[in-house]
């Protein structure tokens, strides 16, 4: 495998580029503002004006765009990946999506002579540059391992979780948990500071004890300075806090800490907050 071609090249997309063409990939890219890539342009990267020429030609067609319906749009149709394909590519959706949808691609790309995995990642825009990426992957066994060099360019704890669908379902279990853990650290902070603590000194001295979490070191942290600049959408998290919400209920789990959690952030995106990153959660509590 050679020629990969990159659908979605957002804060995440672009380091991953930039670290498969470090990987020797020639690397062809679609996006759907071109002006917001001409620096992966201008260091090597092709650039495609549609879907379905970055899809043709390649060995890999690697998407990560932003939600349920920019998948669909991106895989299906006339002018989609899967129409376009080569006979043979492999076909690796990253987007944090639904498992039902991982599977229509999964099949939908088996009738077409394409090979599919879910792989959808956490790790935020550290891990996207740093190539340290999770990476969860669904799908047959031998399709993950044929694509196992192309993730290791991108990630480091690379997991292959089962069937079609168990990427997103694992990817499903990452978020519920970051959920409580975020929320978690945002009360600790705003009680901190209530009780006239230095909450700096605070996290400093619970994060490296069994309170210590990625969502207290880099991302709660970071409200503590008004840096609500995004690793991560809040109005991404909210999709993926639904996703995870509409599949609980199809199994009857009740997950009561991922609602309230979703439904905070509801709340802020409403007061026009959604492009903050995900530290933003400490508004809800007028911090």
């Amino acid at each position: 495998m050679k020629k990969i071609g990159f659908i979605g090249v957002g804060i995440m997309g672009k380091s991953m580029v930039r670290n498969l063409r470090k990987a020797g990939y020639e690397v062809s890219i679609y996006t759907r503002t071109k002006a917001k890539v001409e620096d992966v342009i201008a260091e090597g990267a092709r650039w495609c004006d549609t879907v379905a020429e970055c899809a043709k030609g390649q060995d890999v067609v690697i998407t990560i765009v932003g939600y349920p319906k920019d998948v669909e749009e991106v895989y299906f149709g006339e002018s989609g990946i899967i129409a376009n394909a080569d006979k043979g590519t492999y076909l690796i959706d990253m987007t944090t999506t639904s498992p039902k949808l991982a599977v229509r691609i999964y099949e939908e790309a088996m009738k077409a002579g394409l090979y599919a995995l879910d792989a959808p990642v956490t790790g935020g825009d550290t891990g996207a540059k740093a190539g340290t990426l999770t990476i969860l992957a669904g799908g047959d066994k031998e399709v993950f391992d044929a694509c196992l060099p192309v993730l290791e360019a991108m990630g480091k704890n690379i997991n292959y979780e089962g069937k079609a669908g168990n990427g997103q379902h694992t990817k499903m279990c990452n978020q519920i948990a970051i959920a409580g853990a975020l929320a978690g650290a945002c009360e600790a902070m705003v009680y901190a500071k209530k009780v006239g603590l230095d909450v700096d000194v605070m996290l400093k001295s619970i994060s490296t004890g069994a309170a210590g979490s990625a969502q207290m070191n880099n991302v709660a942290s970071k409200a503590l300075v008004n840096n609500f600049e995004p690793g991560f959408f809040l109005k991404h998290f909210i999709k993926d806090m639904s996703l995870a919400d509409e599949e609980a209920k199809d199994v009857s789990a009740e997950l009561t800490v991922l609602e309230d959690v979703l439904s905070m952030c509801r709340e802020l995106e409403a007061e026009g907050m959604g492009d903050l990153g995900t530290q933003a959660l400490i508004k809800h509590y007028n911090w």
